[in-house]
C-alpha cells in the first residue's frame, strides 16, 4: 500500500514537470489571485503539512476549487452536511509509527518503531452541501500590498540571516555563512524579490548548526545539488503561501525541472523526502520569529 501511495503522488508530479508545469505554483494560475493564498486547511482549520500541501494544491487546481478547506466523508457528516453523490476524494497521507517488540532472546525489552504510510480521502468544501455558513466565508486580504511586503521583510529580518544586496544572481554562500540577493530593485516586483530571498533561505537552515541538511552534493548538476535545490523549491512555496504572497516560475526553473526529474523517476521517495525537508526549514524559519536574537542579521 505504501509503495502504492509514494508511486502515485510521484507520477503525478512528474506528469506536471513533464508539462513544464511547477505543481507547488499552480494555484496561483488557477484564475483566483484576488483570493488569499495559503496551505491547504483541515475543517478544524489547521493547515496540511508536508506533501500533503502539494497533493491538495494540485487537485484544487485541477478541479478549479477556490476554497482552501478540506475535510473528510465522517467530518462532514459530524457537521450536519453532506457530500454530494458522484463526488470523488482527494488522497492526502499519514506517516506514523508502531511499536513492534523484537524478540526477547536478542534485545530484550526492547521496543522497535515500525513505519507506516496511511493515505484517505478527504474532500474540498466546494463538494459538500449543508456545510454551517463558516465554510463558506472568504477571508478577508490579511493586509494591503504594503503592508504585506513590509510584514515579509520583518520575517526575513527576524531569521537573523546575514542578507547582502548587490550583483546580479541570487545564492547562499556556505563559506560565509550568507545569502546574496540581486539589488532590490532589478527585481520585477517585490513579490518576485520575496520569492527568490524564500528560496535562498531555505538554502541557508541546511547549515550543520542549524538543520544539518546534507544529500551528499559532489559539485554543481548532480543528485545532491538537485534534491537540494527541491527542497528549497518547495519551502520557499510554503514559505509564500504562509505569508499571502503570490510567486510565479522564475527563469531558471527550465533548468532545474530536467534534473528534478532524473530524481523523481530514480526515486519515487524523493518528493516525500523533499516536501518532509521542506517542512521542518520553514518551521524552523518561523521558530526564530521569536528568538531572543531575532532581527540580528544583516541587511545590506
Amino acid at each position: 500500500m505504501r509503495s502504492d501511495v509514494y508511486a502515485k503522488v510521484t507520477a503525478k508530479i512528474i506528469a506536471d514537470l513533464e508539462k513544464g508545469e511547477l505543481t507547488w505554483l499552480k494555484p496561483w494560475s488557477a484564475g483566483n489571485a484576488a483570493e488569499r493564498i495559503s496551505r491547504p486547511l483541515r475543517h478544524n482549520g489547521l493547515p496540511y503539512c508536508g506533501i500533503n500541501i502539494l497533493m491538495l494544491w494540485a487537485a484544487a487546481t485541477e478541479a478549479g476549487y477556490s476554497s482552501a478547506c478540506w475535510m473528510t466523508f465522517r467530518q462532514a457528516d459530524e457537521l450536519g452536511a453532506h457530500v454530494r453523490k458522484g463526488e470523488k476524494g482527494s488522497m492526502v497521507v499519514y506517516a506514523g509509527t508502531i511499536p513492534r517488540a523484537e524478540d526477547e532472546e536478542e534485545s530484550g525489552d526492547e521496543v522497535k518503531q515500525i513505519p507506516f504510510l496511511k493515505s484517505y480521502a478527504v474532500f474540498n468544501t466546494e463538494q459538500i452541501e449543508g456545510l454551517p455558513e463558516q465554510y463558506h466565508v472568504r477571508p478577508e486580504p490579511v493586509m494591503d500590498p504594503v503592508q504585506r511586503i513590509a510584514h515579509v521583510d520583518q520575517f526575513f529580518a527576524a531569521t537573523g540571516a546575514d542578507i547582502r544586496h548587490g550583483g546580479n544572481r541570487a545564492y547562499y554562500n556556505a563559506g560565509s555563512d550568507h545569502v546574496q540577493m540581486p539589488l532590490f530593485e532589478s527585481f520585477r516586483s517585490p513579490e518576485a524579490h520575496a520569492a527568490t530571498l524564500a528560496h535562498e533561505i531555505v538554502h541557508w537552515t541546511k547549515r550543520e548548526d542549524r538543520l544539518n541538511r546534507d544529500f551528499g552534493r559532489k559539485k554543481w548538476g548532480d543528485e545532491g545539488y538537485a534534491r537540494e535545490e527541491l527542497v528549497a523549491e518547495l519551502g520557499a512555496a510554503f514559505l509564500c503561501a504562509d505569508l499571502a504572497l503570490t510567486p510565479k516560475p522564475a527563469a531558471d526553473h527550465a533548468a532545474y525541472i530536467q534534473s528534478w526529474l532524473k530524481v523523481l523517476k530514480e526515486d519515487k521517495r524523493a518528493i516525500f523526502s523533499a516536501a518532509a525537508h521542506a517542512q521542518r526549514a520553514v518551521e524552523y524559519l518561523h521558530g526564530l520569529q521569536s528568538s531572543p536574537n531575532a532581527g540580528e542579521g544583516a541587511v545590506a
